[in-house]
């Protein structure tokens, strides 16, 4: 038997939708057994899917067949991870700044707080 690689990256949770996983195939973020695969490459088990996401590359061994979205405990048994670890980010990596955090349920901002929140963002008024 023989599964479709965009529907079994979907159904072990590789990509959050089947489109996405198209088009993953289509963009040649995915190869199986080391060659570009097109959306309706057939894969087996024991074949290795490797599938580039944003900044990391996934690896994964079939273990088993689905080509519906089962339970994550039942995805889970279908592969073997065999992707390298995560790249280390540095110490003085900050992803996203937050400015202007509020409490939650702390009510609207004040006129003096509307103007020290835009006082950290640099705007003027």
């Amino acid at each position: 038997m023989a599964v479709r690689v965009d529907k079994w990256l979907w159904s072990v949770r590789v990509y959050k939708t089947r489109t996405m996983a198209t088009e993953a195939c289509t963009t040649g973020r995915v190869k199986v057994n080391g060659t570009i695969a097109k959306a309706a490459t057939k894969i087996t088990i024991g074949d290795r899917v490797q599938a580039t996401r944003k900044d990391r590359v996934i690896v994964y061994e079939v273990a088993g067949l689905i080509e519906k979205r089962m339970s994550a405990t039942r995805a889970a048994e279908c592969v073997i991870d065999r992707s390298p670890p995560p790249p280390e980010r540095s110490p003085d990596f900050i992803e996203t700044p937050v400015f202007a955090q509020r409490e939650r349920g702390s009510g609207r901002p004040t006129k003096r707080d509307r103007r020290m929140i835009d006082k950290l963002r640099g705007e003027r008024r």
